[in-house]
């Protein structure tokens, strides 16, 4: 199965021909105003609750939809709001692997984007539209047409960078939701839990690379290892008693920035970079980089530095 994250689109633009369903939708078929409804045509609303028609849980349309209300619930409504429709059948296995992450990713998204769920084996013409010869197939729609397409199930992290994507088709800035998995490992970080903070973090890593938050915790992780036991100004006096001395450095660096100075820290070590050279250089360097790590790339502080870096190093 391809990754949706990485390979192209299974369909060029056009392939899609939608243009027989924009026909005016049958009366009754749906709100003018673009509200959520149901498949048979009423408001769907928080108390609906798990209808048969839709729902809306936390501000979020999950909505059920049949080719009479395909135009109102999916082209007109991608033309403010990125749509993804799921196209599914009861009797399919993996479909409900995939469906209930994607409810879930709906509900979580809050209201960036509409999930609307297609039964195939009720809505025939609409699967030959959309050349669908396998399910679970799933479209995102934006601004009436298409954008990208994937099939099978995926890992639910590679289903949110998709939808990231699609969102970013849509122009919508969504904040990034709350990720359990990282509450997790920040809770065994701040109660000492090493080890098993250490193992939260990389197990994030494995799943999603680029996650800049594991990567920031992982990093305190090891910073928190390497002031274990010491008396931070029993490291200061001896780093200001060494100033070449690259260990002694390193250490007051970390005990720096575990105590609020983090500019003072990385100007100590940009300093030290002026002063030595070769292997040392780029320990310094790594070292320096990983207190970087665990501000993030946005701090202020960091880009300054790192421009303080670039003009020691060349």
């Amino acid at each position: 199965m391809s990754d949706p994250r990485t390979t192209p689109s299974i369909f060029t633009r056009g392939a899609v021909d939608l243009s027989s369903l924009r026909s005016a939708a049958p009366a009754g078929n749906g709100p003018a105003d673009g509200s959520p409804t149901s498949a048979g045509g009423g408001p769907a609303t928080a108390a609906a609750g798990a209808s048969a028609g839709g729902a809306v849980r936390g501000g979020v349309a999950v909505i059920d939809v049949t080719e009479a209300t395909f135009q109102s619930e999916v082209l007109e409504r991608s033309m403010t709001t990125p749509v993804v429709i799921d196209f599914w059948a009861e009797w399919c296995q993996p479909c409900k692997q995939l469906s209930p992450v994607l409810e879930k990713l709906a509900t979580e998204g809050g209201g960036a984007w509409v999930l609307a769920k297609i039964d195939v084996d009720s809505n025939q013409r609409l699967a030959q539209m959309f050349r669908v010869q396998s399910i679970p197939m799933v479209y995102a729609v934006v601004g009436g047409q298409p954008v990208d397409a994937f099939a099978g199930v995926v890992p639910e992290a590679q289903l949110r960078q998709w939808i990231d994507a699609v969102l970013k088709a849509g122009g919508v800035a969504v904040e990034a939701p709350e990720d359990p998995r990282l509450d997790a490992a920040d809770e065994a970080l701040m109660v000492g839990d090493l080890e098993a903070a250490e193992q939260a973090y990389r197990k994030i890593l494995n799943e999603s690379p680029a996650d800049v938050a594991a990567e920031a915790g992982l990093a305190q992780v090891e910073l928190a290892r390497r002031v274990q036991g010491v008396q931070p100004a029993a490291v200061l006096a001896a780093a200001q008693a060494a100033p070449d001395d690259v260990a002694a450095q390193l250490l007051a660096a970390d005990v720096e920035v575990l105590s609020g100075q983090a500019e003072q820290a990385y100007q100590r070590l940009v300093g030290l970079i002026r002063r030595v050279f070769g292997d040392d250089r780029e320990t310094v360097r790594k070292h320096l980089v990983s207190l970087f790590t665990v501000a993030g790339p946005d701090d202020p502080a960091v880009a300054k530095a790192r421009r303080s870096l670039a003009s020691a190093l060349f």
